[in-house]
């Protein structure tokens, strides 16, 4: 089954991974540490990410590490701006609204 990025990221474990990966590329062993949960789970949702091409392997020996994929993150960034657009609208829409009240006020 093919997932989206939105279902990878829908999942606190998963966001809290790709934040500690975006800092450092990690084994699934380092990973584990800074979780109260199994390594098994752990490698679950690096293969939810890995599917969803947030993630990387990159094998160095015997290890296989994880990296982020910036690119990928580009599509969430897209799917933001729509908002971001729509709140700076309105906070400017506020800030006129802010300035009207305080000429009243003087």
């Amino acid at each position: 089954m093919r997932r989206d990025i939105f279902q990878a990221i829908a999942d606190p474990t998963r966001r809290a991974i790709i934040t500690l990966i975006a800092l450092q590329a990690m084994t699934p062993n380092a990973l584990s540490e800074h979780f109260d949960t199994s390594r098994q789970a752990i490698s679950k949702h690096l293969r939810i990410l890995t599917e969803c091409e947030l993630v990387k392997q990159e094998h160095r020996g015997r290890e296989i590490y994880y990296l982020l994929e910036a690119d990928k993150m580009k599509e969430i960034d897209k799917w933001l701006e729509q908002f971001r657009k729509i709140w700076v609208s309105r906070f400017d829409q506020l800030d006129d609204v802010l300035q009207v009240l305080k000429k009243k006020k003087k």
